[in-house]
């Protein structure tokens, strides 16, 4: 992160540093790009991070009950974990597409969505949401293996003492696992901030609409590492 700093107060040519002052900072925010991208990355980060806390919680509920052949489908939750991210995001876009899965679906209702043919922000990154559940079964595994660290004890004597379900998940359940909250939390942020630029990036495309819609911190450090152009879109060099 020093070093980082340092750097930003020069200009590399691959060869050499060349000191240029308060130069970069100035080109990032004297234009509206930046600002842009950050209110982007906000607003993907505010309300992605609750989604995928919420929905990795109750899976993780889900599978932490006594059932048979629970094991399996914890197994089935967390193996897109393990596709690359530019693998998941190709998948994604043939998903969306105008005769993917979901507008089949929707076909049988009578419905259509453009997904990621609208340059509406709120459609496309919204659209990332919804990919990002496929992923959910990491953060699923964290609240798994705080649930199996609570002892049981715990709860059969709430249950003596009369406490109900949402008692013993006040009072044991989340006291036993805040430390893996905040962990989770952490943990989602950094992915969003760094990891998602595959998703991003493989989902968009060429889409020159799309790119500013969906642009994020990543896809523009990548644009500005590629073009060195901060000040337009789109996010590809092509």
């Amino acid at each position: 992160m020093i070093q980082s700093l340092i750097w930003s107060f020069f200009e590399y040519t691959g060869v050499y540093y060349y000191p240029t002052g308060l130069k970069n900072y100035i080109s990032i925010f004297s234009g509206t790009t930046f600002w842009r991208v950050f209110g982007n990355t906000c607003f993907y980060t505010f309300v992605n991070v609750p989604i995928i806390l919420v929905v990795s919680y109750l899976l993780a509920s889900l599978v932490n009950l006594p059932l048979k052949a629970v094991g399996g489908f914890r197994v089935a939750y967390y193996l897109p974990c393990v596709i690359p991210g530019v693998v998941s995001g190709l998948l994604w876009q043939d998903i969306f597409s105008a005769n993917g899965i979901f507008n089949q679906i929707l076909a049988v209702f009578g419905a259509h969505s453009d997904f990621f043919s609208s340059p509406e922000t709120t459609t496309a990154i919204g659209s990332i949401f919804l990919m990002n559940l496929w992923s959910v079964g990491g953060g699923m595994i964290l609240w798994l293996s705080a649930f199996k660290a609570i002892p049981t004890q715990l709860y059969e004597a709430a249950k003596i003492d009369g406490a109900g379900r949402f008692r013993q998940a006040w009072s044991i359940t989340l006291p036993a696992i805040s430390p893996i909250i905040s962990i989770t939390l952490i943990l989602t942020v950094g992915k969003i901030f760094q990891d998602d630029f595959e998703q991003i990036y493989a989902l968009v495309g060429e889409n020159d609409i799309l790119a500013e819609t969906t642009a994020v911190i990543s896809t523009k450090i990548y644009q500005y590492a590629s073009t060195g152009r901060y000040d337009q879109f789109p996010i590809s060099t092509a």
